[in-house]
């Protein structure tokens, strides 16, 4: 997708000594300055956080990690801890978050592997291994069932066609399969939904959807909403949402994040932090353009503190 816009960049005059001497002042006395924090933190690019906390190690023989979480609380300690991983670390480690403990919290394990591009997928699983020394693959099918375990250990296998290169024809036979699969039949085929949903590129998919419709009359997120139900048809609405454009997905994901009963703290972070360097930009071009409001009035009006102030940084 061409257009993505982030809002983090590079910072031009970069001093990592500056801004080590910087932090551990605002870390010194009583009280802590989390605006100087924030100003830093929010004004780096994932690469120049890393370098700021190796050479705050260097200097002063402390992790900086370590420091700040003794120094704050709450959302916004975990937020800024976030900021401080490198942005696959810290989505493996919520991927593991995800399935730890009782029950599985396969939002975000549909987010994350269902937005993924294979570069991201080969990542993911070999930061997994290293950070938490397991294999992902092997953990998603200890803690997922069915057809959810066999659409996304299909997706880790990486097998996307990302060209930009649209067959009509298979489009056309695509569409008929899919809508055999679906509304014809008794019950759901699922594994024709999940191979073309996890193997054909964005542009192709949004041809055969157009396709599908033209054939069966039916719009296809209509369709998966009357043929499947629970995690799966999560994890089909966001493959085709993704195709059709990730960004609004992202928009979309961060709505909810914000108007739900309470707000879900963990999945702005993720979102916001995670995407800053990708497409952060043309997200919050969507959410204003889909629900009338600026991302950032959103976010003011539910969160709070210095959390609130972060999150408003990195948005810009």
């Amino acid at each position: 997708m061409g257009n993505c816009q982030p809002t983090v960049f590079p910072h031009n005059d970069f001093d990592v000594v500056a801004d080590i001497k910087a932090i551990r002042k605002a870390c010194k006395g009583f009280g802590t300055d989390e605006q100087a924090i924030i100003d830093i933190l929010a004004n780096r690019c994932a690469s120049q956080r890393m370098l700021i906390k190796e050479a705050y190690f260097d200097k002063y023989d402390d992790e900086l990690v370590e420091v700040l979480k003794s120094e704050l609380s709450g959302n916004f300690e975990n937020a800024i801890v976030a900021m401080l991983d490198p942005p696959h670390v810290f989505a493996v480690k919520e991927l593991r978050k995800a399935m730890k403990g009782a029950g599985t919290d396969e939002d975000v394990l549909v987010e994350i592997l269902c937005t993924a591009t294979n570069a991201d997928i080969a990542t993911y699983r070999e930061t997994y291994t290293q950070v938490h020394d397991r294999d992902l693959e092997t953990d998603i099918e200890g803690d997922t069932s069915g057809d959810v375990r066999r659409l996304l250990t299909f997706l880790l296998q990486g097998n996307r066609d990302e060209s930009y290169v649209v067959d009509e024809m298979l489009a056309e036979e695509d569409a008929v399969s899919l809508y055999a699969a679906g509304e014809v039949g008794l019950g759901t085929d699922e594994s024709t939904f999940s191979h073309i949903l996890a193997t054909r590129n964005y542009l192709q998919l949004q041809v055969t959807f157009k396709a599908y419709e033209a054939f069966s009359g039916t719009e296809i997120l209509d369709a998966i909403d009357k043929e499947t139900s629970g995690t799966l048809k999560d994890c089909y609405t966001t493959l085709v949402r993704c195709a059709k454009n990730p960004q609004l997905f992202f928009a979309r994901r961060l709505n909810a994040a914000i108007k739900g009963a309470g707000t879900d703290e963990d999945t702005l972070t993720r979102i916001i932090v995670c995407r800053s360097e990708i497409d952060l930009e043309t997200i919050k071009d969507m959410y204003l353009e889909k629900y009338d409001v600026t991302l950032k009035e959103a976010i003011s009006s539910e969160c709070s503190g210095d959390f609130k102030r972060l999150l408003l940084a990195v948005l810009h």
